[in-house]
């Protein structure tokens, strides 16, 4: 097992400052959720930096809880409304998601906004490697998470009930404007010279054109439970920044794993990819392209080096909150220490398109 596999799989007791009043939970529940039924056992994912994820489990059904953390937040930050708003859509159109089950805005019930949504049996994995999946059976994985990529781009938001779940246009500004502003406001994680340069040169160097679609904002093969046997996409996780934007941004940061080093994230660089049985990144975009009807992508690398740099600014946020203790995972401080290796990835992107 790798050791993103062992670090981040399955479940634990609750961790301090995180626990959630169960008897208020099961009347909640018992209240809101059709069918539930306690007695109610909480346990907590060791997953989920940014919203804590909790396993209710009954005795008739497993149920997911995600939660905004408790503590001061940044305003714009754990939208688990979104999330949950977006999920519910998606399900309704056949897309692999949770089922939702409800949403609570109120802050007396566990101190925090949440949503239940169903607990899906499979497995997540962690590595981009897939050490655990046949050689011969990686390749089929990976067109799994291509597919369902595709799939959720060629969804279209009005007729899902999402046409307002965004702005329309100007993504790349808007996002660029974002992450700085959020990169410059957080002042307890500090300031950085890659990403100073970064704030300056990405929003002179925009390629032209515009799309629209759903995205999802963080689409990586451990954001997703893969069928228990089968290279089959069961649900996509982690919807807190998902939006209207333009798809090959979202395309392009799951891409970065063919241009990171497994040191910084679960990236590919420096590995036989052919020994390891899996597509070279072309054959990848090929595939995106011949399911979206494209005949390429141009501006790939300017894609890169945006998403590299809007990562390095999850990243920044994540060393923010361990400064002020409200970090939501037991290795959001070793995620924190890679932002400065981050920012410089992005930098070097940037600088081969002249930056």
């Amino acid at each position: 097992m790798s050791e993103r596999q062992e670090q981040f799989s399955g479940t634990s007791a609750v961790r301090p400052g995180q626990e959630i009043d169960a008897g208020r939970l099961h009347d909640w529940m018992a209240a809101n959720v059709d069918g539930y039924a306690g007695p109610l056992t909480i346990e907590q994912f060791k997953g989920g930096q940014s919203n804590p994820t909790y396993k209710l489990i009954t005795p008739g059904q497993e149920y997911v809880l995600r939660r905004k953390p408790p503590g001061q937040l940044l305003p714009s930050a754990h939208a688990v409304d979104r999330e949950y708003r977006v999920i519910t859509a998606l399900h309704a159109q056949g897309f692999p998601v949770a089922r939702t089950f409800g949403l609570c805005q109120d802050n007396e019930v566990i101190g925090t906004w949440f949503y239940i949504m169903d607990c899906v049996d499979g497995r997540v994995i962690w590595d981009t490697t897939f050490p655990s999946v046949p050689k011969d059976e990686r390749r089929a994985y990976f067109d799994a998470m291509n597919a369902t990529m595709a799939e959720l781009h060629m969804i279209d938001p009005d007729k899902a009930g999402l046409g307002d779940f965004g702005k329309p246009g100007n993504y790349f500004a808007r996002q660029i404007g974002r992450w700085s502003k959020q990169y410059l406001e957080d002042v307890d994680a500090g300031r950085y010279a890659a990403m100073d340069r970064l704030v300056e040169w990405l929003p002179a160097n925009i390629p032209p054109g515009d799309e629209v679609s759903i995205v999802h904002g963080d689409y990586r093969c451990d954001n997703m439970i893969f069928h228990p046997t089968e290279p089959k996409v069961l649900a996509v996780l982690d919807w807190e920044l998902s939006t209207l934007g333009n798809p090959l941004a979202d395309f392009s940061y799951h891409l970065m794993m063919y241009r990171m080093p497994p040191s910084t994230t679960t990236g590919l660089v420096g590995n036989d990819l052919a020994a390891l049985g899996l597509p070279t990144e072309a054959e990848y975009i090929d595939a995106y392209c011949r399911r979206t009807g494209r005949d390429g992508i141009a501006d790939i690398d300017f894609y890169v080096a945006y998403n590299m740099f809007r990562l390095a600014g999850i990243i920044h946020g994540i060393k923010g909150r361990v400064i002020r203790g409200t970090a939501t995972s037991a290795h959001a401080k070793k995620s924190a220490e890679g932002f400065e290796t981050l920012a410089d990835l992005a930098l070097a992107q940037a600088k081969k398109l002249g930056a």
